[in-house]
């Protein structure tokens, strides 16, 4: 059997990325950073904004931005669903800076619940994050 696991990635757009033999992902979960390895236990979760980081061997990473999604792991084979995501390392500093400036009027809301203003703060915290001004 191969080394890794199968990643698939599925935005509203498309499929946005399959990979067939991954060694690690980690996961901006609710619960905290998750790393998901070959044979690990079957999983659903939810994501919350973050990273989302691909290891295909020891030196290759790729980073990603998502904004929300639902993870799920069985039988070696992690599907990661999101309304949002771009590569990190083709980055366009204007829509993320939008995306950024709508976070922050967002936050503005007077009415907003505690965990609607948890996840706008979590997703302005990871965007500033990226330093791209």
């Amino acid at each position: 059997m191969a080394e890794g696991f199968k990643l698939e990635i599925v935005n509203p757009d498309k499929s946005f990325l399959l990979k067939d033999s991954v060694s690690e992902v980690v996961v901006p979960a609710f619960e905290g950073d998750m790393g998901i390895l070959k044979d690990h236990i079957s999983i659903i979760s939810f994501l919350k904004p973050g990273i989302v980081k691909i290891i295909e061997s020891g030196t290759n990473e790729e980073n990603y931005y998502v904004e929300d999604g639902i993870i799920e792991f069985k039988n070696n084979c992690l599907s990661i669903l999101t309304s949002n995501i771009f590569n990190l390392k083709n980055i366009n500093k204007n829509y993320v800076n939008d995306i950024l400036s709508k976070a922050q009027k967002d936050l503005l809301e007077k009415d907003l619940s505690d965990q609607k203003r948890y996840l706008i703060d979590q997703k302005i915290e990871v965007l500033q994050s990226l330093n791209i001004n």
